[in-house]
């Protein structure tokens, strides 16, 4: 059974699980607090620093600390919006606005705390893989790494020249083409898209992943590597004659199989 403690957050109190996550908890009750960097499916480590908040209770250090990487404990009392923290987000969002100019994302959130405009120099690059949109947040470095395994991508360069991509800017032979990079990405900078038979990982230097083929309808509906180690993780092992299909016709398939067996077990009790 897990241990309640007490904690307030804006001076309201709350009972949860002692050790719970405290953003990933802010969250659920609807209380505001930016963050770039933050996926459940991976483990926190605080590197956009937005998700600030003042501790001032509790068996903790007290003072302004990131709240994804900040678990509960009993006494803890927490304010999320305080002016000193408004004027950090401010702050770093400019950082951000120079750093990826071309985000919407960014823009859009610096403009909730009144910033539209950056005081820090921007570096547009006609040629960034990521269309200026990246942060740098290594979300997506993270979860080719730790969840998917492979390390298709990482960081490149040093200092004011640092960037995310494939192993020397080269299109990758290793990526599944399963797209997990672009599904954590905060801003929206990765960029895949399906052509004909190809996934074309465009951010990647043009990584290039086929596309698994139906075997009834024909068409393209998996890249084929990431298809072919799902099949193979898959406990109980699917069927032979479906491994082929794509989800809506291994649907229709096992329906028909089902009406079948309904209808025998019908002809057989005489209630057909």
């Amino acid at each position: 059974m897990e241990n309640k403690v007490k904690i307030k957050i804006n001076n309201v109190e709350y009972l949860v699980n002692e050790g719970e996550n405290i953003l990933s908890f802010c969250k659920t009750k609807g209380i505001d607090i930016p963050a770039l960097c933050y996926s459940e499916a991976l483990k926190p480590y605080g590197a956009c620093r937005l998700c600030i908040v003042d501790v001032k209770g509790g068996n903790v250090r007290q003072g302004i600390t990131t709240s994804c990487t900040l678990t509960a404990g009993e006494g803890m009392e927490i304010v999320t919006d305080t002016e000193e923290i408004q004027n950090h987000r401010k702050i770093l969002f400019q950082f951000y606005m120079a750093q990826a100019p071309e985000s919407q994302t960014i823009r859009k959130l610096a403009a909730e705390y009144g910033v539209h405009e950056t005081p820090f120099t921007k570096k547009i690059k006609v040629n960034d893989n990521l269309g200026n949109q990246c942060v740098l947040c290594g979300l997506c470095v993270r979860v080719c790494n730790d969840i998917i395994e492979k390390g298709v991508i990482s960081y490149i360069g040093r200092g004011y020249y640092v960037k995310i991509n494939s192993a020397y800017a080269l299109p990758s032979d290793i990526c599944l083409g399963c797209k997990a990079c672009a599904e954590v990405c905060p801003t929206g900078a990765i960029s895949f898209e399906d052509e004909g038979e190809i996934r074309v990982g465009h951010s990647w230097s043009e990584t290039k992943i086929p596309l698994k083929q139906c075997s009834v309808c024909g068409e393209y509906y998996a890249p084929q590597p990431f298809n072919e180690r799902t099949l193979h993780e898959m406990n109980p092992e699917i069927e032979e004659e479906l491994r082929d299909m794509c989800p809506a016709c291994r649907r229709k398939r096992m329906s028909k199989k089902q009406v079948a067996i309904k209808e025998n077990r019908f002809s057989i009790l005489n209630l057909k």
